[in-house]
């Protein structure tokens, strides 16, 4: 397979506003992708073998801003790429580095929260803020969510000056899919699943997505992936490494669209 994805993990989770963890979970995402209780395989058939990486490693953050500087540098490869977090802070900086290569794209965010707040507990940069930072910066020129459940008011004023599209857990429907006609931007935060299937994260949401859902999410998509993030996987929550498998399955399938296309 001559086709590689670029991988990179951002081991930082000091913009966390409940628990720390997500931090911790790159190495134990990777660990899980070559566990020997699994393969490989994609569900489309396709083989997502250690040697299609590009792999440029986990690299600690000492100052936040250094993860465009470094996501900028890992794009010159010009292979998508795919990065493991952290919490859902990293997705700001990881979008500024993909704008300057790409311009402004569409994303696509599974999530139960929106992270739309113009400031949470009076960090601008805080994970609960990174795509209210996102659209004034005018780095997207859509924003689709989906799995939302947790929609204050003020995200939802938010969402409405900055034209997000949110389609709410409480109206989600499988048949009826977001379409795209440009390349996405995928960003999800393992908490957009229900905790039954995803327990590691620090913000337990009941009423989410199962496995299969995210999985149809991700196998509908009918457009290039250019980048993609999964955050907020917390270890510190896991229950017998669950999460950490499914993060891993998720990672083989978002692989396995990128070289689809």
């Amino acid at each position: 397979m001559s086709k590689k994805i670029t991988l990179q993990g951002i081991l930082f989770d000091e913009k966390s506003s409940y628990l720390r963890g997500p931090a911790l979970a790159p190495p134990l995402i990777r660990k899980a992708y070559h566990s020997e209780s699994a393969n490989y395989f994609a569900e489309n058939g396709m083989e997502i073998l250690p040697e299609l990486w590009n792999d440029k490693g986990d690299f600690e953050i000492k100052d936040y801003f250094d993860i465009e500087k470094i996501t900028s540098k890992n794009l010159q490869s010009g292979h998508p790429l795919i990065t493991l977090g952290g919490d859902h802070s990293i997705t700001y900086q990881l979008l500024q580095a993909h704008y300057k290569k790409y311009g402004a794209v569409t994303i696509l965010h599974i999530d139960a929260h929106a992270d739309l707040y113009d400031n949470f507990e009076g960090d601008k940069y805080s994970h609960a803020c990174p795509f209210a930072r996102i659209m004034e910066n005018k780095l997207a020129n859509r924003l689709v969510q989906i799995g939302i459940r947790t929609l204050s008011k003020h995200q939802a004023e938010q969402a409405d000056k900055f034209g997000v599209e949110i389609i709410q857990m409480k109206d989600f429907d499988s048949h009826q899919l977001p379409v795209f006609k440009n390349p996405i931007y995928l960003s999800l935060d393992i908490d957009g699943l229900d905790p039954a299937f995803a327990p590691g994260v620090s913000h337990h949401e009941p009423g989410g997505l199962t496995t299969r859902e995210v999985l149809k999410i991700i196998q509908s998509i009918n457009v290039p992936i250019i980048g993609a993030d999964i955050v907020e996987y917390n270890p510190t929550r896991d229950q017998n490494e669950m999460t950490a498998m499914v993060s891993a399955k998720l990672l083989k399938e978002i692989a396995a669209k990128m070289l689809a296309h």
